[in-house]
């Protein structure tokens, strides 16, 4: 690892760890998510939305191809770009203790998530998790993103986080929606709009809710609205890796 690219990752570092972490912790425990102060530049969202087009990938999947929607997404191979790299490691550090409250809240037999990104990695590795999981992704009109999860094998960290690298005005529709199935009960959609460069926080699969008999578990998919003009590419940092 160059110098170069050392300082780079330590700044990305340094801005997600200057975030407000008790509010962004207030707004995971009361509404299951949270959407962050900008953390990349708009120098570096084009940067890394200028990488869709180059090598340094592992898999790109056409969605429609698979029935996932429409539009085509990249996992990054290894290894990871700089930028990329600080965030994820920086981004999980402060997430492992929510999760862990979390998996202490929720019933049933949840394991606990160590405190640095290198052990939830070796645990993948050990159960044949692999191949890296941060993706880019880019929509053009018509395109969609149906309701999923990113689970990618039996081990996976409870949070994720997605930041959109085009400009508002760059695109119309492609809102980030998170459906939350709620147990005897409709399900619920939070739709949002993340400006450039901030990030929305989320739970890969689901998050603890509070009733009158304790806590109990909420189910959650999440998905991209129909595109309608322009052209949305968005980054996701998933933090376990894959089969």
């Amino acid at each position: 690892m160059t110098t170069t690219a050392t300082t780079r990752a330590g700044a990305i570092a340094a801005r997600v760890d200057a975030l407000d972490w008790q509010t962004l912790t207030d707004q995971l425990d009361e509404h299951g998510f949270a959407t962050t102060s900008r953390v990349f530049t708009g120098a570096e969202c084009r940067e890394l939305a200028g990488l869709f087009d180059g090598d340094g990938f592992r898999s790109t999947i056409d969605m429609a191809r698979h029935r996932f929607g429409d539009g085509r997404y990249r996992y990054f191979a290894h290894p990871l770009p700089e930028l990329i790299q600080g965030a994820r490691r920086s981004f999980y550090e402060h997430l492992a203790p929510v999760a862990n409250a979390w998996s202490d809240r929720l019933p049933g037999d949840t394991p606990r998530l160590p405190a640095s990104h290198e052990e939830l990695l070796e645990r993948c590795h050990a159960a044949g998790q692999e191949r890296p999981t941060p993706l880019i992704l880019r929509y053009q009109p018509g395109d969609w993103n149906a309701l999923h999860q990113d689970l990618y094998g039996e081990v996976y960290f409870p949070f994720q986080v997605l930041t959109v690298l085009s400009d508002p005005g760059e695109y119309s529709g492609g809102e980030f929606v998170l459906m939350e199935q709620r147990p005897r009960a409709q399900s619920r959609a939070h739709v949002m709009r993340p400006g450039p460069g901030a990030f929305v926080i989320f739970p890969t699969r689901e998050r603890p809710a509070v009733g009158k008999r304790g806590y109990y578990r909420i189910g959650l998919r999440h998905g991209v609205s129909t595109v309608t003009k322009g052209r949305r590419t968005a980054l996701g940092i998933i933090f376990h890796d894959a089969r």
